[in-house]
């Protein structure tokens, strides 16, 4: 039986949604968020000696009585020393750009590299791991640059060098310690000093880049301050006063426009600045009592699907989310919640074994929402049970077409019944595509909205959703037959008046999508359900009989309503643009209906995978009558 998310009583009120108009809210100023200290008295209350990043030698010294007689960190721990003793035979990661723009596989897999097996060292005092972590260093720090070109691979790198150099302090000699010191400073802090300074970039952005880069380069700074006090004062003033951008993208419930994997990528980062400023300066100048933040660990709960696969809407990719910074968020915030999803997925990583609280690992909360909407994101996240493997969950995409990384995916949904994920997302594409993040974005059919389970009215060979289009969620009821009702009549509006469009999760295994349009002037209307399913039509067009896993699924068009299923590759319509090198989607089609030269709509279609005969159809009501 799988474990169930539950949530303390006074948790519940987090999820609490009111019904009503909903609009995406935008960042608040940095400036009125936190108090920033000067730069010249930033560094004031510097944690003296190493290790001060993350953790300092009395919470080593527990973490080697734990992995001693703890069961569950003794086992993360076997893991961890096994996977270090095969890297004492590799050779030390080359410096490689394998698309023309990237060493940031290099700066990860040198992060995991010495965050293992510095952490080791930490727990054995074993010289055996420090020389294999010092051998890596030692080989990077030669490189001729960390690649600020994509500065994602500068802040990672630096990240490396910053627990390596912390970690294994006391066993470096002080030509090795002045090293990585200069690597850290040459080849990440000066390099970043000239973005800040430009005032421009990515300190200035509201997404992951903002997090990643002001963080990796945080942990630098903080891990040489007493040594190069001057850089590392700028360094973290820059750093400290540009983080709350972004951190302000989790308001005001916790939700992060970039998707799952975003927020994951995004979090790790954040959460690793404010723990090293609070482990080394013994604070985080209040950049986690930031709103939204303190919610942020309910967003990959809802977010993860019956089987814990997430809704990867925008540039995801399907998975599971497993994040150890749902530890230190648990801590931070004492919520067992966040503890018991970590507990969970954890994957037993230095982080999960540096993080892990027993005292809220064992808990086991008592009550949990069962659907939620987060705001500013818009995304709404509908399900039937936290205890039952057969239990129904819907993921619905509203939000703003302008976040970092989305696609144009307004009003498109996934859904999960009897254990089978039927709905789904085809997720990115290749980043290296011609212009994929620039001028071509809008050509590729999985960024598309054709790509997605939403319906498109007039599509043809520009963008088939208004690039800058925003969808609020305008209803939303949590309790009973769940319902999301979105407005998308922005992302039409040259082709509509109006277009709306509802979700209901009847009950476990019934799902109605509903949508409402009119339109001045005909348009073509396509609904479409992309499925890894197989799928046989009815010889009447009516309904559909999808089969996947021994399960099955049948979709119905609603009574009165007009059109006929038919199925497709998930490929391009004729007329849209179709450029060479994208994924051609094997294995994947799609359910579509087309509805030609509409200017009034209303078209319910059930999808229906309870057990037994199929009951009557429901009677199609207006989404005002919801």
């Amino acid at each position: 039986m799988r474990p169930a998310f539950l949530l303390v009583a006074a948790l519940a009120a987090v999820a609490a949604q009111a019904q009503g108009p909903v609009r995406p809210r935008k960042a608040r100023p940095a400036k009125l968020l936190i108090q920033v200290p000067a730069r010249e008295s930033i560094l004031a209350s510097l944690r003296p000696g190493h290790p001060r990043l993350l953790a300092d030698a009395a919470r080593f010294e527990l973490l080697k009585r734990r992995c001693a007689s703890d069961a569950t960190v003794s086992s993360w721990y076997k893991k961890a020393r096994s996977q270090a003793a095969e890297l004492l035979a590799a050779a030390p990661c080359e410096y490689v750009i394998p698309d023309g723009k990237r060493l940031l596989a290099t700066s990860r897999e040198v992060l995991r590299r010495v965050q293992l097996l510095a952490f080791l060292y930490r727990i054995e005092g074993d010289a055996v791991w420090a020389r294999r972590a010092w051998d890596e260093l030692a080989n990077a720090a030669a490189y001729k640059d960390w690649n600020p070109k994509h500065f994602l691979d500068t802040a990672e790198m630096t990240h490396a060098f910053a627990l390596g150099y912390d970690w294994l302090y006391d066993w470096l000699s002080p030509d090795q310690r002045r090293t990585l010191r200069t690597a850290i400073v040459t080849l990440g802090l000066q390099p970043g000093l000239k973005v800040y300074r430009s005032r421009g970039g990515w300190p200035t952005a509201t997404h992951n880049w903002n997090q990643v880069c002001n963080g990796g380069l945080g942990m630098g700074a903080l891990a040489i301050a007493d040594e190069e006090p001057e850089v590392a004062a700028e360094v973290l003033h820059a750093a400290v006063t540009s983080m709350p951008r972004a951190v302000a993208s989790y308001g005001p419930d916790g939700a992060w426009a970039e998707g799952p994997g975003y927020w994951q990528y995004a979090t790790s980062y954040t959460v690793a600045f404010m723990a090293g400023l609070k482990s080394a300066l013994g604070t985080d100048f209040g950049l986690s009592g930031i709103a939204g933040f303190p919610k942020s660990g309910l967003f990959p709960i809802h977010a993860s699907g019956i089987g814990s696969v997430v809704f990867d809407y925008a540039d995801a990719h399907a998975g599971v989310i497993r994040a150890p910074e749902m530890w230190w968020l648990a801590n931070r915030f004492r919520n067992p919640l966040y503890a018991f999803y970590a507990a969970r997925h954890a994957s037993g990583t230095p982080l999960d074994m540096l993080w892990y609280e027993p005292s809220l690992s064992g808990a086991r909360p008592a009550r949990a929402p069962l659907s939620v909407r987060f705001r500013g994101a818009e995304i709404a996240c509908l399900r039937t049970s936290w205890t039952d493997p057969d239990a129904g969950w819907l993921g619905v995409k509203g939000g703003d077409n302008r976040a970092n990384h989305s696609h144009l995916d307004l009003g498109s949904f996934v859904m999960e019944a009897q254990g089978v994920r039927w709905a789904v997302e085809l997720g990115a594409d290749d980043y290296n595509l011609p212009a994929y993040f620039g001028a071509r974005r809008w050509t590729y059919y999985r960024l598309r909205a054709e790509g997605h389970a939403t319906i498109v009215y007039g599509p043809g060979s520009g963008p088939d959703q208004d690039p800058s289009a925003v969808a609020p969620i305008t209803r939303f009821k949590g309790g009973g037959s769940p319902l999301a009702v979105l407005d998308l009549s922005r992302a039409y509006r040259t082709s509509v008046r109006s277009a709306h469009r509802g979700f209901r999760l009847v009950e476990p295994g019934l799902v109605v999508v509903q949508d409402e349009m009119e339109a001045d002037a005909p348009t073509d209307a396509w609904w479409f359900m992309p499925t890894r399913a197989q799928v046989d039509v009815a010889s009447d067009g009516r309904s559909a009989r999808l089969t996947q896993q021994g399960k099955a699924l049948t979709v119905r068009i609603g009574e009165g309503c007009p059109g006929s299923i038919a199925v497709m590759p998930c490929l391009p319509l004729p007329g849209s643009p179709s450029p060479a090198g994208q994924q051609a989607n094997a294995g994947y089609r799609k359910l579509a209906i087309h509805l030609p030269a509409v200017t009034s709509l209303r078209l319910a279609v059930e999808l229906d995978a309870r057990n037994g005969p199929l009951a009557e159809l429901r009677p199609v009501r207006p989404l005002a009558d919801w």
